[in-house]
């Protein structure tokens, strides 16, 4: 079932967002060479604790996970899509890293990623980052009301497909509110018209994965949570909560 958000639950929703951009840009400016993923998982944990938030990542197990997550965040490096455990492993130069981060404050949740090389960047891994951030904003212009939500993943999938990369089956963005995880589910790649249709108060995580090899397959890593690309290929990971509104998609996980 969908739940439609007030304006002012939407609200308390941009303030777990907030912290969500917060913790991620706080990553982001930590990331360098020799940097651990643990290491830089304990900034984001600084950033919520600061905030008096928690962490909705923290104790998650779904179905499919042989262990409860370990972590605040999801860290995927190179060849890892989403997921991730951050580690003792140490950030490389050229390194391609994901960092997938919520937040719950109040009783709501905020939920977003981003991407970043770290060192010296890969032209290659630069347009991927890039492609990622397209998709992402294809996919919101698309999250308004009267669209449905097949047209969020054409959006999405259009731009992916153009610049010739893959997208990682059975895994796209997802409902959020009270929950990390609601309903409805939002799909990477789509036909337009198709869907639930989008109505004011519905609140969407919208989050491309694209694969620099071009395939679409995937498979788990040992520790049972990581998904990485079947062909050892690059993978980048965007994403923001937003919200539908009767005046345009309002997205809660800005960052500065």
């Amino acid at each position: 079932m969908v739940e439609l958000k007030t304006d002012t639950s939407i609200d308390a929703m941009y303030e777990a967002g907030q912290v969500v951009g917060r913790a991620l840009t706080a990553v982001r400016d930590a990331a360098d060479v020799g940097v651990s993923l643990l290491e830089l998982d304990e900034v984001a944990r600084d950033v919520l604790r600061a905030a008096g938030a928690s962490s909705p990542f923290l104790g998650y197990r779904p179905s499919f996970a042989p262990t409860p997550f370990p972590a605040v965040v999801c860290a995927s490096v190179n060849d890892a899509i989403v997921h991730g455990i951050p580690t003792a492993y140490r950030l490389r130069d050229g390194d391609l890293v994901s960092i997938d981060c919520g937040a719950e404050l109040g009783g709501w949740v905020g939920d977003s990623a981003i991407s970043f090389t770290v060192g010296t960047p890969r032209p290659a891994d630069v347009r991927l980052i890039e492609t990622a951030e397209r998709a992402l904003a294809a996919g919101i212009e698309a999250a308004v009301v009267g669209n449905r939500i097949g047209d969020i993943a054409h959006a999405i999938g259009t731009v992916c497909r153009e610049a010739g990369y893959g997208i990682p089956e059975d895994f796209g963005g997802h409902g959020i509110g009270r929950r990390m995880h609601e309903d409805p589910a939002v799909p990477n790649e789509g036909r337009p018209g198709r869907g639930l249709p989008l109505r004011h108060g519905m609140a969407l995580a919208i989050e491309p994965m694209v694969l620099a090899g071009g395939g679409d397959g995937y498979h788990a890593a040992p520790d049972g949570w990581t998904l990485k690309t079947n062909d050892g290929s690059r993978a980048a990971h965007a994403e923001h909560t937003v919200a539908i509104t009767e005046a345009g998609p309002r997205v809660l996980t800005e960052r500065q």
